[in-house]
């Protein structure tokens, strides 16, 4: 699950705070706060579920009491029409915390969906699908694990946990080398060094810069290719720009080691789930 359950409660509260405010007004005025119900939450679509626990946490930070029968796991395929898990408590709690707990458990569903399809759609063992940074802001740890259950690898969780040197850094000190070198001189030991590079000819400098691996930026399949050839095994290589699911398999065929998909995350479509009430 998300590894940071205070976290994870920080967000979830923030969000019903922003959905239910002083209160839901409709419900309020219309179902009694002792009325019980049940409702379902069923998949109109065939999905790769993530969030489960996310979805359910959010009825429990409203009510403890809400019962709650689960009929799948994270990481299981669901065909469209199904039930994922039975609620049963406070009909008043379930509708206030409805919209909450759908937007979480769609968008992650929708990732860990989008993901898979690509770690099958790449077709190598071999290769690692990553996701990046850009994730929505607040939800990082959410759409990173939607990611793992989906079959994907994660990339540095933040600016404070991996080395990446970019364009504007080189530009900044002025040689890929003397970035590289500042870098590995003041990184921590188990701190990996990795260092983008946009033309296979820079592929043997950031080699004996002493990087630990190289991101190709936006290349084409010949240049990949290129790069790899260069590289000859000696340095991981990591692809990144322009992924798309028709070129991946292509991409993956080249051998390089690593391929990320900004996409996973920032491009995210939420899969079709609903809440249903069910008769008394």
């Amino acid at each position: 699950m998300i590894d940071n359950l205070v976290h994870m409660d920080k967000v979830l509260r923030a969000a019903l705070e922003e959905d239910v405010g002083a209160g839901d007004i409709t419900t309020d005025a219309i179902i009694a706060p002792d009325f019980k119900g049940k409702a379902a939450l069923v998949t109109r679509e065939r999905i790769v579920l993530a969030g489960l626990p996310v979805f359910e946490r959010v009825f429990k930070l409203l009510d403890p009491m809400i019962e709650i029968e689960d009929y799948y796991t994270d990481g299981q395929v669901a065909p469209a029409g199904v039930k994922i898990c039975l609620l049963a408590g406070s009909l008043s709690v379930i509708l206030k915390a409805e919209r909450t707990a759908l937007n979480f458990i769609q968008r992650m569903s929708g990732i860990a969906t989008l993901t898979r399809e690509y770690v099958r759609k790449a077709g190598s063992e071999k290769v690692k699908v990553l996701d990046t940074r850009k994730t929505a802001p607040g939800l990082r740890s959410f759409d990173k694990y939607a990611v793992r259950i989906g079959g994907g690898f994660n990339h540095r969780f933040g600016l404070y946990d991996a080395i990446l040197i970019k364009d504007n850094h080189i530009s900044a000190v002025g040689s890929m080398t003397k970035a590289v070198r500042l870098a590995k001189k003041k990184a921590s030991k188990n701190i990996k060094v990795e260092v983008e590079v946009e033309d296979p000819d820079l592929v043997e400098e950031a080699i004996m810069a002493g990087a630990d691996s190289i991101l190709l930026d936006n290349m084409s399949l010949d240049q990949i290719r290129e790069a790899v050839r260069i590289a000859a095994g000696r340095i991981p290589l990591e692809v990144s720009g322009g992924v798309n699911l028709e070129n991946i398999n292509e991409i993956a065929r080249t051998g390089i080691d690593f391929i990320s998909v900004g996409a996973l995350t920032h491009s995210v479509c939420a899969v079709d789930l609903s809440l249903e009430l069910l008769p008394p």
